[in-house]
C-alpha cells in the first residue's frame, strides 16, 4: 500500500515513518505538513492509504477528508483527542492512532487496513465526516493547480457545471471535489439552500428574488450573478428568506 504521511508536526512524521519501516506491506511515498499540502499530494501521488492529522492549522484532517470525491484513499486519522472522541471516530468505522503513536496500535491500524475493502472504508469516512466535523465554516477548493481555503461567509453558491461542482465568491469561482448532494448533506440549512438541481445559494448572499409567472422564480445575488430557482423549491426558498 503507497501512503502519504500528513501532519504539521515533523518529529510526529518522523517517528510515524521509522514505525512504519517494520511493516513491508507499507511504501511512504511522500508527506505534507497541512492540509491544503494534503490535497495536492493525494491528486499527485493517488496513494493507496493517508495517515491524517486531525488537529493542523489552516484545516482539519477531516476537512481534508470532506473535500475528497470518491473514490476516496484509505484514511487512519492521527488524533490527540480524549478517549470520548476517539470512540466516536471507532464507531464510524474510521480507523485512528492515537498520539504519540504506539507500535500495537499501528499494527494493529495496518491489519484492520488491509483486510477492510475500499468501498467499505470509503462509505465510513464519508459517513463520519458528516457525523464529526459538523457543519464546515470553511471549504478547500482548486483554483488551477493549487487549494485554497475558502471562509464559509466568502461563499455566494455552489454549482454545477459539466459534472464538476463550482464554488463561487464575490469576484472568484473554484472548482471542488464533492457533488451538491454530498454539500447539501453538510451545509448548514438555516445558511444555504438549494434552489435547482444545479445550485445551492447562501441566503444571506440573495439581494433579490424575481418570480416568473410559471411559478418559478429567479435569485440575483450580491455580485450580480442570476440563478433559476425551480417551482418545488420556490416557496421554501420565500419561507427561508423570511
Amino acid at each position: 500500500m503507497r501512503a502519504l504521511l500528513v501532519d504539521d508536526e515533523q518529529p510526529a512524521r518522523e517517528r510515524l515513518r521509522r514505525l512504519l519501516q517494520a511493516h513491508p506491506a507499507i511504501e511512504i511515498v511522500g508527506e505534507a505538513e497541512d492540509g491544503v499540502q494534503a490535497l495536492e499530494k493525494i491528486a499527485e501521488l493517488h496513494p493507496d492509504l493517508v495517515f491524517l492529522d486531525v488537529q493542523m492549522p489552516g484545516c482539519t484532517g477531516l476537512e481534508v477528508v470532506a473535500a475528497l470525491a470518491a473514490p476516496r484513499p484509505k484514511i487512519v486519522f492521527c488524533t490527540a483527542f480524549d478517549e470520548y472522541a476517539v470512540d466516536a471516530f471507532e464507531l464510524h468505522a474510521v480507523d485512528y492512532l492515537l498520539k504519540p503513536v504506539s507500535r500495537a496500535r499501528l499494527s494493529k491500524a495496518i491489519e484492520r487496513l488491509i483486510e477492510r475493502p475500499a468501498a467499505e472504508a470509503d462509505t465510513g469516512l464519508a459517513r463520519a465526516g458528516r457525523a464529526i466535523a459538523g457543519r464546515p465554516a470553511r471549504f478547500l477548493a482548486r483554483k488551477g493547480a493549487r487549494y485554497c481555503v475558502v471562509p464559509r461567509d466568502e461563499v455566494l453558491c455552489f454549482l454545477t457545471d459539466g459534472g464538476l461542482t463550482m464554488l463561487q465568491t464575490a469576484d472568484q469561482h473554484y472548482w471542488m471535489e464533492p457533488s451538491l448532494a454530498e454539500l447539501e448533506e453538510r451545509l448548514d440549512p438555516d445558511s444555504f439552500f438549494r434552489v435547482s438541481r444545479a445550485a445551492i445559494v447562501r441566503l444571506d448572499a440573495v439581494r433579490e428574488v424575481v418570480p416568473h409567472g410559471t411559478g418559478q422564480g429567479q435569485v440575483r445575488l450580491t455580485n450580480g450573478l442570476e440563478i433559476e430557482v425551480s417551482r418545488r423549491r420556490y416557496p421554501d426558498l420565500l419561507h427561508k428568506l423570511e
